[in-house]
């Protein structure tokens, strides 16, 4: 990429008072952070209380009513069992170490593919446990850079994770920078990308080439990702959607390197009195043993990083659902983790971002059809102020 870029976002919102498009050269920023926004998870026993109720209380994953009370009922009654989970996985969760691991990768990557950016620095936002996106935007700032990638690290969009981490982003910047001297720009969805497709297909024909040979091609693929409560799903979130396309563009790959297993999307961790996904993961691995298969692969098809969705409850729990269900070859795809294809994956979608002159996706600025929160609808005016920010200062 030369001096100049090309920015171009186009977007729609009634927030924002209509259409707007924007089109213009942009030079390439002094120094680039790039924030990897992700959950977390405890790092150790005395943190899954806070994290737990961070969870409940936040309303961008699940509206109950008196929430405040509710959220901390619901959160106090699983802690003793999620500790015990945790145990069970070696005390604490795994994510930070993988999500450092993958930024020093694709930063590594990134001095040399796009040195005219460079340096580049990743930093580590969690929405419900430390490191905190606050301490990560209070880093940038002190470290000095001038333009920020918010990079989300759940591949498909939902305004219940993605959405909830840029609303707690734009509260950080409002009270850390309230002057806006960080320049954002934002990766928001990414689950087709060509690079993660096939990454995650060369960790599903590893666990289908260890199936013995009388069931290889017959054994049900289930790619498993985290449920969202319904009443998320009726407002039009469109999570469901990216993550049957990101299903859909993995078995593409599969079947043009010749792997013909059936697969089925289903869905797991559902927890509270609401209504959530079906079909669950569990009950799927049930319904299949009761109909005589003896074999599955299990996908994390939306977790990208080990964590107690992967090593406790696909590994663990549902591997003794399983076993109770006649399955006697219960195989689950690896974690991407330090896959290095994948880390290549993210530099490449850190690359193209820059390449397109930061440009901000349409699909960002777009509303809900349902009922937003007033939240949600002040960050969205905030990325769509970035956009802006970009047009005004790159036309001087």
């Amino acid at each position: 990429m030369g001096s100049a870029t090309l920015l171009r976002i186009k977007s729609a919102t009634s927030s924002l008072g209509g259409s707007r498009a924007y089109s213009t050269q942009s030079s390439a920023p002094a120094r680039l952070g790039i924030l990897m926004m992700n959950m977390g998870g405890p790092r150790t026993q005395a943190d899954v209380e806070p994290f737990l109720r961070n969870i409940f209380l936040d309303r961008d994953i699940i509206k109950l009513p008196a929430q405040r009370l509710l959220g901390q009922f619901i959160a106090m009654r699983r802690v003793d069992k999620v500790k015990k989970q945790y145990m069970q996985i070696g005390g604490g969760s795994p994510i930070e170490k993988w999500t450092r691991i993958q930024g020093k990768g694709m930063v590594d990557i990134l001095d040399q593919t796009s040195p005219e950016t460079g340096p580049h620095s990743y930093y580590v936002g969690f929405r419900y446990t430390s490191p905190s996106i606050q301490d990560a935007v209070q880093s940038m700032i002190g470290d000095g850079i001038t333009h920020a990638v918010a990079f989300t690290q759940y591949q498909q969009y939902s305004g219940s994770t993605t959405g909830s981490n840029l609303n707690e982003l734009y509260r950080a910047q409002k009270n850390l920078d309230p002057q806006s001297k960080l320049q954002w720009s934002f990766i928001d969805r990414w689950g087709c990308h060509p690079k993660l497709v096939s990454a995650f297909a060369d960790r599903v024909e590893d666990q289908v080439k260890k199936l013995t040979v009388d069931v290889r091609q017959k054994t049900p693929i289930l790619f498993s990702a985290h449920s969202l409560p319904l009443n998320v799903v009726d407002r039009g979130d469109p999570y469901v959607a990216e993550v049957g396309g990101t299903v859909a563009y993995v078995i593409d790959e599969l079947r043009r390197r010749g792997i013909k297993n059936p697969y089925r999307l289903t869905w797991q961790s559902a927890v509270g009195p609401l209504r959530w996904l079906a079909p669950q993961t569990e009950s799927a691995i049930e319904a299949y043993g009761a109909n005589g298969y003896t074999s599955l692969v299990m996908v994390p098809i939306a977790f990208t990083s080990d964590h107690i969705e992967t090593l406790f409850e696909l590994d663990i729990e549902y591997g003794e659902v399983a076993e109770k269900a006649g399955i006697t070859q219960y195989l689950r795809a690896e974690a991407l983790n330090d896959y290095p294809p994948f880390i290549d994956a993210l530099a490449t979608i850190v690359k193209e971002h820059i390449d397109s002159g930061f440009a901000t996706d349409p699909q960002l600025l777009l509303p809900d059809p349902g009922l937003e929160s007033e939240q949600t609808i002040l960050t969205r005016q905030w990325i769509a102020s970035q956009a802006e920010r970009f047009a005004a200062s790159n036309a001087e």
